[in-house]
């Protein structure tokens, strides 16, 4: 039975309640009835997204890519308000408390995408972070398994694809060009850079070396058990498909881009947008689920740096460092003894390090956490295609359907820019007791609907992160005290993130100042800072949301243990966070004090 046809049964149902509670057994009626709702609309919207199909490890429309025109974008907005109709109908009911708080997630996810279709122009759909121009061939290498022959041409059914894709973000962008949005002038560069890459090798020169596709599709295909007559068809047909789809559209891209390239003439934050000023007001918001001003974010930010670099001084202080915290700077930054060789060999060795950490923490888990994440981890480094303008490092959440592991990337292009003394404090923001402790456990969380498993809070999942780097020193971890400094060095970047990222959309500021500031209060190389910068720019709001959201989970973790004393137990503490998946801050404070409250009665 379907839920829109539910509206005389609840207009009874909601009749009835306000004479009297309803039973459990109602309870739970409803509840179930909810739920289904939820998982019918999960069903309907993962099906016109084929790319989330096979992020969550299904093997449905295999052969397609999104369809990202205007007119499916107006459709979703016309869906999306369809929907929030039928889930202000379902509120009436009485329902558990898990369900409850479904209905106000989903209700408020929903009137955000209706109001956030204003700003549907605002974003960059090419950039040096996860322009399509890399993110397509990303999810290509990554995403896309081949388990089969059927799976192997529906790899090539989506090289087809690309050109409707591409063509599809040209238009969207010329739309954006009509109306004055074009991206920094920056980043042109960088998505010529990373387009001219992909059509670089075999079949699309005259190389010896195959192209990054190629290269994925022939070391998938000869994996599989066919004949070989099948798999030289195969590839065949996967050699047409890229020069006839692939080169074509990269071609037409590099051409428009280059042409748009004369029009950028600046480097301006979200302020410089048509009602800048509003939109970046609404992505704080989204981002950092608060209510926080631009102009209270820079100044937590400007204190936080501050007290970090105490910190920093004191540990200085440890080493028998002599000179100021500038010079200390300057020492970590170009000392070699804290930087593999830029070479294979340094890399191997950054990788093999790494999975030490994590296999070691690994061990200590059960002193911090009652609920550990089953998935399987990956450590892996960033593919050679990307990793000139991919980030530092990021993970990939395990699949919801069928055992595809987490991944933890991490960008080895040049080794001076991933340090020995950050590498601990990386490894468990990234993997554990991080990114994947806690989006893993969250796609396990079975007793929850998939869009909770699946979705996400910035401020949540960032903060979490930020606050899993300081997590384990209060277990003894950090022993050496430059790993300590590279912890506090990864910490204040996030501090300085505040600042710049406020200062950047709010303040004016340019590339070059936001620049400055960096060098003059981190020990970050340049390199990293000019990454950090731009990133900023083409993400507005999304760096304040790793500061912002420890803090809220630092103060409710202090706050649980002075109301609770001896009662207070961290394990408890994380279970609470954790076993609800992600959720907006003030949410989690509400869980928070909560549990206190359950728990001084006890």
């Amino acid at each position: 039975m379907k839920v829109i046809n539910f509206s005389i049964f609840l207009f009874i149902l909601s009749s009835c309640s306000l004479f009297k509670t309803a039973t459990p057994e109602e309870i739970a009626a409803n509840s179930k009835l909810v739920n289904e709702f939820f998982e019918k609309k999960f069903n309907e919207n993962i099906m016109k997204y084929p790319t989330w199909q096979t992020y969550l490890g299904m093997k449905t429309d295999y052969g397609k890519l999104n369809d990202n025109s205007e007119e499916f974008s107006k459709r979703e907005h016309e869906y999306d308000k369809k929907v929030l109709k039928e889930v202000r109908e379902l509120k009436s009911l009485e329902v558990d408390r898990q369900t409850e708080l479904s209905l106000k997630l989903f209700e408020q996810s929903l009137e955000n995408s209706i109001e956030d279709y204003q700003w549907r122009y605002h974003g960059f759909p090419v950039n040096q972070m996860f322009g399509f121009q890399s993110q397509t061939p990303a999810f290509m290498i990554n995403m896309h398994t081949v388990e089969n022959k059927e799976h192997a041409e529906a790899y090539i059914s989506r090289l087809k694809e690309i050109k409707r894709v591409f063509g599809e973000n040209i238009e969207f962008m010329k739309k954006q060009e009509s109306k004055g949005i074009i991206p920094p002038k920056f980043v042109f560069e960088k998505v010529i850079d990373d387009s001219e890459k992909l059509i670089k090798g075999r079949p699309f020169d005259g190389s010896r070396k195959d192209s990054a596709l190629l290269e994925d599709f022939k070391k998938k295909v000869n994996a599989l058990k066919i004949s070989s007559k099948e798999k030289r068809k195969l590839k065949s047909q996967a050699i047409r498909a890229l020069m006839d789809y692939v080169k074509p559209s990269y071609d037409e891209l590099i051409a428009y881009v280059k042409e748009l390239e004369k029009k950028a003439n600046k480097n301006e934050g979200a302020w410089s947008l048509p009602n800048g000023e509003e939109y970046y007001k609404v992505r704080l918001a989204r981002i950092t689920t608060t209510e926080m001003s631009a102009e209270e974010i820079h100044a937590v930010g400007l204190k936080e740096v501050e007290r970090i670099h105490g910190e920093m001084k004191m540990i200085m202080k440890k080493t028998g460092f002599k000179g100021n915290l500038q010079a200390f700077f300057e020492f970590m930054k170009t000392s070699p003894k804290f930087t593999y060789p830029n070479n294979q060999k340094g890399r191997k060795t950054y990788l093999r390090e790494t999975k030490k950490i994590i296999a070691n923490m690994k061990k200590s888990l059960p002193k911090m956490f009652n609920t550990l994440p089953k998935a399987d981890l990956e450590v892996k480094a960033v593919e050679a295609f990307r990793e000139k303008s991919a980030g530092i490092a990021f993970y990939q959440r395990p699949s919801l359907v069928g055992n595809r592991p987490g991944k933890y990337y991490v960008n080895l292009y040049k080794m001076e820019d991933v340090s020995k003394y950050e590498m601990e404090a990386l490894a468990y923001h990234e993997a554990l007791p991080g990114h994947h402790m806690q989006l893993a456990i969250a796609i396990e969380l079975e007793g929850l609907p998939k869009f909770r498993r699946t979705g996400g809070y910035t401020a949540y999942t960032e903060g979490w992160g930020l606050y899993s780097e300081l997590l384990p020193k209060q277990f003894g971890f950090y022993e050496d005290p430059y790993s300590d400094f590279g912890r506090l060095s990864m910490e204040l970047w996030r501090a300085c993130r505040l600042v710049v990222d406020t200062g950047i959309h709010h303040y004016k500021w340019t590339r070059e100042k936001s620049i400055d500031y960096l060098k003059n209060n981190t020990p970050n190389g340049e390199l990293e800072i000019v990454k950090g910068v731009e990133r900023y720019f083409v993400m507005p709001a999304q760096a304040t949301a790793y500061k912002i959201g420890m803090m809220k989970f630092l103060e409710l973790r202090e706050k649980a243990k002075a109301e609770l004393g001896e009662k207070f137990d961290l394990k408890v503490f994380h279970d609470v966070v954790l076993r609800d998946g992600a959720l907006p801050l003030n949410i989690v404070e509400e869980n928070v004090m909560n549990w206190v409250e359950k728990a001084k009665k006890i």
